[in-house]
């Protein structure tokens, strides 16, 4: 009886696995990550968040495809914005190795005098070589 009940809690909780590898907490820690990286102006730390065949959906602007791209968006974007802080409001599983996620951010502009700004975003991250990446990520303004 007592094997029968430890079988049926790791198959329960080997199930469930891909739910808390997907959790909010995962996929806010991701994008602290990647808001330091991007604070600190590191443009490659950044893009290499990405997939190699990822798609970026910039408000206003072009779609953009693939790392080094995507590494050149953010560069020009660093130009002109600062202490980007992003928020996990949802992450819904795709799968065992992809997830959607809803969030928001908040920033501030480089001119003078500096702006305030926010955005929400919708992003699709994906497991690569055992780490999540960004596949698709698109946004636009509050305003």
């Amino acid at each position: 009886m007592l094997v029968k009940r430890a079988i049926l809690v790791l198959t329960c909780l080997m199930l469930a696995a891909p739910a808390f590898a997907q959790s909010k907490a995962t996929m806010q820690k991701l994008n602290d990550r990647w808001a330091d990286a991007f604070n600190k102006g590191d443009d490659a730390a950044v893009a290499s968040m990405y997939t190699a065949d990822a798609y970026v959906l910039p408000a206003g602007a072009q779609m953009i495809k693939g790392r080094a791209a995507i590494e050149a968006m953010w560069r020009q974007n660093m130009q002109q914005i600062d202490n980007v802080k992003c928020t996990t409001i949802d992450v819904k599983p795709l799968g065992s190795s992809a997830a959607g996620e809803i969030g928001t951010c908040t920033f501030k502009t480089k001119a003078q005098p500096p702006q305030d700004g926010a955005l929400k975003y919708a992003v699709v991250w994906r497991k690569d070589g055992g780490q999540w990446k960004l596949l698709q990520d698109i946004w636009n303004s509050d305003h």
